[in-house]
């Protein structure tokens, strides 16, 4: 009778990706079904903040108070998601309709918010936004 080994290794060739700001491991591609590669959590802020500036437009909500008693959340909290609302259109079609992965976490994203139009796809998909910085 032959004797089991003490221990085994296996090999599972996974790779570590950031998304939503964190480290994540994922599995390899023909291991796994495609998810869009979205944080589902990214795509859930960005509906609610269109969500919440509809309402305001309606007037369903009067301020953005009305919005954070109705949800239970702190006004800060409802001011810097409601500004996913305002990204440029060509970033809300990567995210959305592509499925392209962000770089940045939804609090970032939500700051990229204010910058340019022109400027955001490259923050927020990794690109260099500012050239003159590249070169430095």
């Amino acid at each position: 009778m032959s004797q089991a080994p003490a221990s085994m290794t296996v090999f599972i060739p996974l790779t570590i990706r950031k998304r939503n700001g964190r480290p994540k491991i994922m599995p390899p591609a023909d291991m796994a079904p495609e998810t869009g590669g979205v944080d589902p959590h990214i795509l859930k802020a960005i509906a609610k903040a269109w969500s919440w500036r509809r309402q305001l437009e309606s007037g369903a909500f009067s301020t953005m108070s009305d919005i954070a008693e109705a949800e239970n959340v702190t006004p800060a909290y409802v001011g810097r998601m409601l500004k996913l609302a305002y990204l440029a259109p060509p970033v809300l079609e990567k995210l959305l309709i592509a499925r392209v992965s962000p770089t940045v976490s939804v609090k970032e994203l939500a700051e990229t918010a204010e910058l340019p139009w022109a400027e955001q796809a490259g923050v927020v998909f990794g690109a260099v936004a500012d050239p003159e910085a590249a070169q430095n």
